[in-house]
């Protein structure tokens, strides 16, 4: 296989090389900082923060406070998902939550498409963002977000509880009567709702247990999360914000949650 040279290309191309780099692991970047002084002089760029993945700094690594804000001010697409899930499941200000996490959503975030697809479905009945995925993606997106379920304060809450009891009431018993494919467990509960049929499940069937899955109850501690914790005490307690003020997207237009929602 022919290996085409970096620093061969075109300065503005080389940018979107480390752009794109910087959106898959911070590893990957910091191997190809260490390539050439060009290439760090492209990553160091202000611009750049806004594709880094802040999610994905590895475990017992700190990450700096000021990249931190300055990727929450460059709209960057992580900090964003981070902020709206934040405000919707922390302190139930659930229109500037639900906005954030469409921005971020918008910007072809993954965490965020699934987040906010689910928020939708379980508050609202809204099928809009399931279009987004294959049955593989969601299975593989699902289970990245599950594993960091931080933030999610108000999952305990009353309008919370009303709901989920609502979709077990009336929603899962259609997902174990559907005869789309043989019941293989008949636990009328959430938590083995993924055991109950095979792959081959009807759409109907396969999305009531992927929503079951999201909202299930959270009975083990949660997991901690650094880039969380940084976050906040980065910014401070940002919840006192004006809850229709959401500020600069990355282009520089303003937003609202009313615009965005």
């Amino acid at each position: 296989m022919d290996y085409f040279p970096t620093l061969e290309l075109p300065e503005e191309i080389q940018a979107l090389v480390v752009e794109r780099v910087a959106g898959n692991s911070f590893q990957d970047l910091y191997g190809l900082i260490a390539s050439c002084k060009l290439i760090k002089a492209i990553a160091d760029r202000r611009s750049v923060c806004h594709f880094y993945d802040v999610l994905s700094v590895p475990c017992g690594h700190n990450m700096p406070a000021e990249l931190l804000k300055t990727c929450h001010a460059e709209r960057n697409p992580s900090t964003l998902y981070m902020k709206g899930v934040q405000f919707f499941f922390t302190f139930n200000i659930q229109e500037e939550g639900l906005a954030f996490m469409k921005l971020a959503a918008n910007e072809g975030y993954e965490r965020a498409v699934y987040t906010y697809a689910m928020t939708r479905k379980f508050f609202w009945g809204d099928e809009e963002y399931f279009a987004r995925f294959t049955r593989e993606s969601v299975d593989r997106i699902g289970k990245l977000v599950r594993s960091l379920k931080w933030a999610w304060g108000s999952l305990h809450g009353y309008e919370f509880r009303a709901k989920r009891d609502k979709f077990i009431s009336t929603i899962v018993p259609s997902f174990y009567s559907c005869q789309c494919v043989p019941v293989l467990e008949r636990d009328w509960v959430l938590w083995f709702v993924e055991n109950s049929k095979g792959d081959k499940m009807c759409n109907c069937c396969f999305w009531i247990k992927e929503v079951g899955l999201f909202f299930r109850p959270v009975e083990t501690a949660p997991q901690d999360n650094k880039p969380m914790r940084e976050l906040k005490q980065t910014l401070g307690n940002e919840s006192e914000e004006t809850p229709l003020s959401i500020g600069r997207g990355h282009d520089g237009e303003t937003f609202s949650s009313e615009e965005v929602d």
